[in-house]
């Protein structure tokens, strides 16, 4: 009995060293290197009125919120990649509202994704999964900035001395600022894209070429010493947090297989939405990952899983995992991090059953 303890034991153990190894070797160098870099090149040189001219809490929400949305959607990255990238603009005074849409639609606003549900699990889920997380993102910036309309206050008061400060930066042509930010968001696309090695690595080094050349003449070297800090700074508080999450979420996918819920996922009334939302939320997905997991391992392709469940997975399941949630918790306030995961399971679920009586 107790070597069989320690067998399994073993094995869970094994199974989370299995999942970081793979996240390691599938996410870090192509996807949160250049994602880091971006958020510290954010922080260090965005300044805060090019933010609140956008993003700010007084924006108008017609302005603010498609921004934030289509912001996130072109980059069409996972939920721990834009992590980074989320932190950037919240320590840098955006307001709530279009701070947690652009966190929502990058992961989940993903045409890639979308296009190859479309492709996998049949056209009809795909377009719902586009309509559903389009408008879910409008309503989580909604509901944000409404419940945590003091924080936007606070941002907005402190932000006329932060601004002041901006004024002492050396101006630039904007095509320089483009191309410096046009090329780091390329080295995070092409990196995280599906091509072979040696294009994807052929497109990076030139595009670092260009930005090294970008910072060599146009930006001081006080300057560029900023942004490595800042992006010191935001590996060392997220990455760590990212290794462990994986790891238990590894470890807990050994011990209870998702597998055991297909029994509960068949249907599409709203306990086997919430639970597919729920089951999301705690899943670490890699994009593209979700459509393969609903499809073979869930069994939607072969009928095992019901549509509500499936899409509350697929619109929960990107932008939320165990490792996001420990993360985020470091990043926002505990009453909006609370907020923020119970907006987007509830939302998800509405969202599944919906869809479930409509084609049911």
């Amino acid at each position: 009995m107790g070597l069989n303890m320690l067998d399994i034991l073993y094995a869970a153990l094994m199974s989370g060293v299995t999942a970081v190894y793979h996240y390691l070797s599938e996410h870090v160098l192509t996807c949160l290197i250049p994602a880091f870099f971006m958020a510290g090149a954010i922080a260090a040189f965005v300044k805060k009125e090019a933010i609140l001219k956008y993003f700010g809490p007084k924006v108008k929400k017609s302005i603010s919120y498609p921004i934030a949305s289509i912001s996130g959607a072109i980059l069409a990255v996972c939920s721990c990649t834009i992590l980074p990238l989320f932190a950037g603009l919240y320590k840098k005074g955006s307001g709530i509202g279009p701070a947690t849409a652009f966190l929502y639609s990058g992961p989940a606003i993903n045409v890639l994704a979308i296009v190859y549900t479309a492709n996998v699990l049949g056209y009809q889920l795909g377009l719902a999964r586009a309509v559903a997380a389009i408008a879910m993102a409008f309503v989580i910036a909604s509901v944000m900035s409404y419940v945590f309309k003091n924080h936007d206050s606070e941002n907005d008061l402190k932000s006329v001395n932060d601004i002041a400060g901006d004024d002492t930066e050396p101006e630039r042509p904007l095509w320089i600022k483009l191309s410096f930010f046009g090329s780091l968001v390329g080295i995070l696309v092409f990196g995280a894209s599906g091509l072979g090695w040696v294009p994807k690595l052929a497109v990076v080094y030139v595009l670092t070429l260009f930005v090294s050349v970008i910072l060599i003449y146009h930006y001081e070297r006080h300057e560029v010493t900023q942004w490595g800090y800042e992006t010191w700074d935001l590996t060392v508080k997220i990455f760590p947090v990212l290794i462990a999450g994986t790891f238990i979420v590894g470890v807990i996918a050994h011990i209870l297989p998702p597998e055991t819920f297909r029994p509960y996922l068949g249907n599409n009334d709203l306990g086997s939405a919430f639970l597919g939302a729920v089951i999301g939320a705690i899943l670490y997905m890699p994009t593209l990952l979700e459509v393969p997991i609903i499809g073979t391992t869930f069994g939607y392709s072969s009928g095992i899983m019901g549509d509500a469940p499936a899409l509350s997975l697929l619109l929960a399941g990107p932008s939320l995992s165990l490792p996001n949630m420990i993360v985020l918790f470091r990043i926002m306030e505990f009453k909006q991090w609370l907020a923020y995961i119970v907006i987007v399971v509830a939302l998800s679920t509405l969202m599944g059953f919906t869809y479930g009586l409509i084609v049911g």
